[in-house]
């Protein structure tokens, strides 16, 4: 028997998208009544499960794809700011939630990891002294190291400094405040706490159709994925955080926003040990420079990550294609994406990104051995042995319409929100998690303009810089940095 309820919030994906909406929602307006449905039998078990990301905190301190080396040499910081501003608003978030009881511990989700990045050649480490000078007087950017000496780098983590050649010419910066996040864990906790303020996260349940009501209102239909109940939700609002499955949802919601829009899927591999020998030797996460034509996701980096109180190593990414839009869902995602409006685009992006073609392909077709290869490059005396293949998420990367290319794709994230406020969605990936806080501050602003000068207080109260730029007052920066690092039980 099909049943249906009318509610004023729906969610749809258990990630932490959704979580992060949900959990700003319950308090912004505690009266309201939200729905999360997840297909799956968990939530965070796509991209936000701790083994389907890097789980860094991209604050731009070490990834350099924030960064490039413009035509004529120089290097600009704007991007690198901007992302660090981002991450700041998160990590307050998260630090006011501690600070009330509403998260748990700080050490069950975040970590100190110092952020690293680590060149070779001549030509890398001039670019490398660029982006330091043109990062040394920002204030979200303190004290942040440079060196080309191999001893010093091996003061910093042993592992890539041993057995290199030390004729070889390397450089690295190091700054203390990086973080390692586990976005699996952050999500549960962030439902949970939804929930114990009146919200009711479902999973096994899969949203099967919407559809914009006259009133302004959307019907969905579910499917519950184990017993196939039927089930109809009326909703005032709703928020399409299904990570690779937003696309055709948007699609399928009819608006007009969503034309011209596609996506590009991206998998990826890891490679992972525990042994703990070598977890002691290395409490970094240390980016490299990426392969011509890589995206931005497929960057090198060897990474400390703790996950369930475990702590491991990780290196990759190793970049793949399969037409998949989710790990769990079908092949037919990509080809049944295709519409009249997005196809030019696709067409477009594919012509104009073959060096992109030619790495994917590249990386499908490497082996056990190229893979370590590309390890030993960070750590020489890397093992085959020690460390095995994980799979990774899928990443759907933006494929959109642009006036004077006919289309672009894009590394990054897109909010789609209908013309009248009642939709939103999120397409793209990277620094995806690590930014949700202010992401979600950006649907609530285009959403719901007439209730954020209602919700202005509180907003101050929880995210202290809300409406400012640290990044243009280093007294508030340092302010911020400390106050959080505290509560967060962070080195920096």
């Amino acid at each position: 028997m099909n049943s249906e309820e009318t509610v004023d919030v729906v969610l749809i994906g258990g990630g932490i998208m959704s979580a992060t909406l949900g959990s700003l929602i319950s308090q912004l307006q505690p009266d309201w009544t939200i729905r999360v449905y997840e297909r799956l039998g968990e939530v965070a078990q796509e991209s936000s499960n701790a083994w389907n990301n890097a789980g860094t905190g991209h604050a731009a301190l070490c990834e350099l794809n924030y960064m490039p080396e413009n035509a004529d040499g120089s290097v600009s910081a704007t991007k690198a700011v901007s992302i660090n501003e981002q991450f700041q608003v998160s990590r307050q978030y998260w630090a006011y939630l501690v600070a009330k009881g509403a998260l748990p511990e700080p050490h069950n989700f975040i970590n100190s990891a110092p952020h690293m990045t680590f060149v070779r050649g001549a030509a890398n480490i001039e670019y490398l002294k660029k982006r330091v000078e043109a990062l040394k007087d920002e204030p979200l950017f303190p004290d942040m190291e440079f060196t080309e000496d191999l001893e010093r780098i091996a003061e910093w983590t042993p592992l890539l400094a041993k057995k290199r050649n030390p004729r070889a010419r390397v450089a690295a910066t190091r700054m203390e405040a990086g973080t390692d996040v586990d976005y699996g864990a952050l999500t549960k906790y962030l439902m949970r706490d939804m929930e114990q303020r009146g919200a009711s996260v479902q999973t096994n349940h899969q949203v099967t159709w919407l559809k914009r009501l006259k009133d302004g209102r959307w019907k969905l239909r579910l499917r519950h994925t184990v017993g196939n109940t039927p089930k109809t939700v009326i909703a005032r609002f709703v928020f399409v955080g299904a990570g690779g499955g937003a696309l055709a949802l948007l699609q399928h919601s009819g608006i007009p926003e969503i034309k011209g829009f596609g996506g590009f899927p991206i998998s990826g591999q890891f490679l992972r040990t525990t042994n703990p020998k070598l977890v002691a030797q290395h409490h970094a996460k240390v980016y490299g420079k990426a392969a011509v034509g890589a995206p931005p996701m497929s960057v090198p980096h060897l990474d400390t990550r703790v996950v369930d109180g475990e702590t491991a190593l990780l290196f990759g990414p190793y970049a793949g294609f399969t037409p998949k839009f989710l790990k769990t869902s079908t092949w037919f995602d990509l080809p049944f994406s295709i519409r009249l409006h997005n196809l030019g685009p696709m067409i477009q992006v594919g012509l104009k990104n073959f060096d992109l073609v030619k790495y994917l392909v590249g990386e499908l077709m490497a082996n056990r051995e190229k893979k370590m290869r590309a390890l030993r490059e960070f750590m020489p005396t890397a093992k085959t042995e020690d460390w095995e293949l994980i799979t990774a998420g899928q990443r759907v990367q933006v494929m959109k319409k642009d006036p004077e290319k006919g289309g672009i794709l894009q590394f990054g994230t897109e909010v789609i929100t209908g013309a009248d406020g009642t939709i939103a969605g999120l397409l793209g990936a990277s620094p995806g998690a690590s930014t949700a806080a202010p992401i979600m501050l950006d649907v609530l602003s285009r959403c719901f303009p007439d209730r954020m000068a209602e919700w202005e207080p509180k907003l101050r109260e929880m995210i202290p810089s809300y409406g400012t730029e640290l990044s243009s007052d280093p007294a508030a920066a340092e302010a911020s940095l400390k106050a959080t690092a505290e509560v967060l039980k962070l080195s920096a």
